[in-house]
């Protein structure tokens, strides 16, 4: 048996800080030289990042997690020596997996593979962590699109035994304004989910209630800084990336182990709900845990309180002073008043380009002297596909000496029309710095014709040469650019001809308007043109997006007539006057 399934009994329970900073002694104590712990009593490994790049806390901001492990050999395990508890799951049920949530987890993965093969998600980690983090959305107890029937909300992030983040969501994920509370199937807190969200099921949304988007979400964060999950050294620092805690490590290590020697699937809404929790609270749903009064010893009623003792006369009471709590100094970030646009050029774009002007936001005091080294977050919002370079929707930036932080260069994707960009500062509550941004369609400015020989046919026959142009724009290949080709009456009233060249359609009915698009190297390739039997000039006009233009001559021409030799075998027309044979 792995030395996970021991060091994950370990339950974070303590309240009292004091209490919490002996224990955290003693396993700091214990620990391989490259784990430490902190005050909180959170162990962290030196080689693992912050893992939200506003915050140290994670994805869930280190909330609580069930800490019940996966059945060992023996069907009916005994209870742990060091905390007198069973671990829940002691059978094959514990290896089903609600069907909607294993859907979930394995179209992630699916996902995943396309858009970052490098990382090597399997989509058994995500089943552990979702194990941890909610019990598999409590034994998977969504709807058919995958969302919980009920919110899934973590403990108040006020401080009190977890972290402090003050509300940055309104509410509108947590329903708490004034702090965050981890959310979902997969426990992100708002701030987080703010940029990893993703939209898993195609609904149009992201919500982090949801188990496909919230699964699918969690991948991503796993796999944002290229981490490897086929290496021990990239799981490992994953993982501890979304929960800062070696116990939460172990944890989800051991249902990983388990999972990918055992599971099957279950049906919605029939599995086990873990039992234990890292704060000691065994409820369903996440509360604030409350300093307990220490308790009376049974049997005896509680004694009054003793009045204090009068000071004895001529004996006057100093007064004391206490002792003056030093102030910590501040950080760069903390004198940040607000941000400022660094002479941003306008963001356009077309669509597949790169974005030519960079995003640059200035930190400023409040008397507007820049600020250097503070973390700036960039994050792109609204109905769009474009990303920063990496494919990334989210870029965390440091401020250099003048107080800027230029933005990773943009790439528009297929998706046209307007998005923004928002600039916040990384551990600061500072008014947002909204950019934005323009996709336009692919355009082609020039078109031209290779070839310079005539357009030819006779009537009833097929033009021979087939048509190719070049679109550039800028003077570069236009790709992917939309055309359309129309035979048109003329060139001062362009509309549809209803006779001469005609292309086929499918069912080889005669059409004179075709629509195509450019190749990767910007050429045009027409289908080929026929002739119907009226001879004549007639005009071909190709048009791009982006207003290029090319008109084009063609010319159906009648067969020329051919005069037909007399047989000397036939008898002489008796209109013809011919001499008259001699007599012999």
């Amino acid at each position: 048996m792995s030395s996970a399934y021991f060091g994950s009994r370990l339950r974070k329970g303590a309240v009292n800080t004091t209490v919490a900073a002996l224990a955290v002694a003693a396993l700091a104590a214990s620990q391989a030289p490259d784990v430490t712990a902190d005050s909180a009593g959170r162990q962290t490994t030196t080689d693992a990042p912050a893992a939200d790049p506003a915050t140290a806390d994670g994805a869930t901001g280190n909330s609580p997690y069930y800490t019940d492990l996966p059945p060992l050999n023996s069907p009916n395990p005994a209870p742990s020596a060091s905390t007198g508890t069973t671990p829940a799951g002691t059978g094959s049920s514990e290896a089903g997996i609600p069907a909607t949530v294993l859907d979930a987890y394995k179209k992630a993965e699916a996902k995943l593979a396309q858009s970052k093969p490098g990382c090597n998600l399997p989509w058994q980690l995500l089943a552990a962590i979702g194990k941890v983090e909610s019990g598999q959305a409590r034994g998977g107890r969504v709807s058919a699109d995958g969302t919980t029937l009920a919110p899934i909300l973590g403990p108040v992030l006020n401080g009190v035994g977890f972290a402090n983040i003050s509300d940055t969501d309104n509410g509108a994920y947590d329903n708490d304004s004034t702090y965050d509370r981890a959310v979902g199937p997969m426990q992100f807190i708002p701030s987080t989910w703010e940029w990893a969200g993703r939209d898993g099921n195609g609904d149009g949304r992201k919500d982090p209630n949801n188990i496909y988007d919230a699964a699918l979400a969690a991948g991503h964060y796993l796999c944002r800084y290229s981490w490897d999950m086929s290496t021990s050294a990239g799981l490992r620092s994953a993982i501890l990336s979304y929960n800062n805690s070696t116990d939460y490590y172990n944890t989800v290590i051991s249902w990983l182990e388990y999972y990918r020697k055992n599971s099957h699937e279950i049906p919605d809404g029939t599995g086990s709900v873990p039992s234990n929790r890292s704060d000691g609270d065994s409820g369903t749903t996440p509360r604030t845990p409350a300093t307990p009064e220490a308790p009376h010893k049974p049997g005896k009623p509680a004694e009054p309180d003793k009045p204090a003792e009068p000071d004895k006369p001529g004996t006057p009471v100093e007064p004391g002073t206490p002792p003056a709590t030093p102030e910590p100094p501040a950080t760069p970030t903390d004198t940040v008043h607000h941000l400022e646009d660094a002479g941003t050029a306008p963001l356009t774009a077309m669509a597949g380009d790169a974005f030519t002007a960079r995003i640059g936001t200035r930190t400023e005091t409040a008397a507007g002297k820049a600020v250097a080294k503070v973390r700036v977050r960039f994050t792109i919002s609204g109905d769009t596909d474009a990303t920063f370079a990496g494919g990334e929707s989210v870029a965390t930036v440091v401020t250099d000496g003048k107080g800027v932080a230029s933005a990773p260069a943009l790439r528009a994707g297929e998706k046209t029309g307007a998005f923004t960009v928002r600039a916040t500062v990384v551990g600061r509550t500072v008014t947002a710095l909204t950019y934005r941004a323009t996709v336009t369609e692919r355009a082609a400015d020039t078109l031209t014709r290779a070839a310079t020989t005539d357009l030819t046919c006779e009537v009833g026959g097929e033009f021979a040469e087939e048509i190719e142009l070049r679109a550039t724009y800028g003077g570069a290949a236009a790709d992917n650019v939309a055309a359309t080709a129309t035979l048109i009456t003329s060139a001062e009233e362009p509309t549809t001809n209803d006779k001469g060249p005609y292309f086929k359609d499918a069912d080889g009915n005669p059409v004179r308007t075709w629509t195509l698009s450019t190749d990767a190297d910007g050429l045009l390739k027409l289908p080929e043109l026929y002739a119907d039997d009226t001879a004549g000039t007639y005009l071909l006009r190709v048009t791009t997006a982006g207003g290029a233009t090319l008109t084009l001559d063609l010319t159906v021409t009648a067969p020329e007539p051919t005069t037909p030799t007399p047989d000397p075998g036939e008898s002489q027309d008796p209109a013809d006057p011919s001499p008259e044979p001699s007599a012999s």
